[in-house]
């Protein structure tokens, strides 16, 4: 059942001990609520700021568990807070570990200060969980695929779109690192994982994942350097740094340029054009 007293106070407690830079957001100059405002956290979450304004007061519909891991992600809680939240609204919590979504606060929190930086948290599949306003500019939006596309592993074999984005001279390293990874997380998480399903996908849907997984290559990583081809600014060769969350096994990566490189000066103007096609889908 759910504890409408309980969830309306523990949203409302959470949402005063957050400040605006605590999850991304400009203080401005007139701020005189302590914590966040109620519009900003249901931005932050995805929804009505009726429809949050309703739980705070303890009234509406029991909140479905997608909207209750939408506010656990946008109130920036933690694993043991999220599943408090499930329990109040009357859900069981979600697992935890490599199968789940909820980002660590602690990772959320350095994503939020790129915001100049090209950056992005996927999971051990490659799917993107969410990415810096820059991000979307060099590689796209690729928080939107659903099922199997959502991995880019996926994508890579079943999409040749995907490809684009990379130097074609790359592309057979990255075809065996792609199989390479797979194969190492359908070793670790066993023949039932969403892993396995994935590789069992791909073998029915790509010849060439046929063929490279006959090879049982393992252990081939990422170069450092990335060369990407963005659409409008060409060529761009960037360095990758990556941040591991152990606990859910999700990935930060963070792409910068050499300064004074011909790639540095293209991601500077990359911020420029993100930003304008940014304001221009927002108007």
């Amino acid at each position: 059942m759910i504890d409408r007293a309980g969830l309306a106070e523990f949203l409302w407690r959470r949402r005063e001990s957050l400040q605006p830079e605590d999850v991304g957001l400009p203080r401005g100059r007139r701020r005189r609520t302590s914590g966040l405002r109620r519009e900003e956290v249901a931005s932050l979450c995805h929804m009505s700021t009726d429809y949050y304004a309703r739980l705070e007061r303890e009234r509406g519909p029991q909140p479905s568990e997608q909207m209750i891991a939408s506010i656990a992600q946008g109130l920036h809680l933690s694993l043991d807070e999220r599943d408090h939240l499930f329990r109040l609204a009357g859900h069981n919590p979600p697992t935890r570990g490599a199968t789940s979504e909820h980002i660590s606060p602690g990772l959320l929190r350095v994503l939020d200060r790129l915001a100049d930086t090209p950056a992005e948290i996927v999971t051990e599949l490659g799917e993107t969980l969410r990415q810096s306003p820059l991000g979307v500019a060099l590689t796209g939006d690729t928080t939107g695929y659903t099922g199997p596309a959502r991995s880019r592993g996926y994508r890579w074999f079943t999409d040749p779109a995907t490809r684009e984005l990379y130097a074609p001279e790359d592309h057979p390293f990255l075809s065996r690192m792609f199989v390479s990874g797979l194969r190492g997380i359908v070793t670790l998480r066993g023949p039932g994982s969403r892993a396995a399903h994935l590789a069992d996908l791909l073998l029915t849907q790509s010849e060439e994942f046929r063929s490279l997984w006959k090879n049982h290559e393992i252990g081939i990583r990422p170069d450092a350097s990335k060369r990407f081809v963005h659409p409008e600014l060409g060529a761009l060769e960037l360095n990758c740094q990556t941040l591991l969350d152990p606990e859910q096994g999700h990935l930060l990566f963070v792409y910068t340029a050499v300064p004074g490189s011909e790639s540095h000066d293209k991601l500077q103007l990359l911020s420029v054009i993100g930003t304008q096609a940014l304001r221009s889908g927002n108007g």
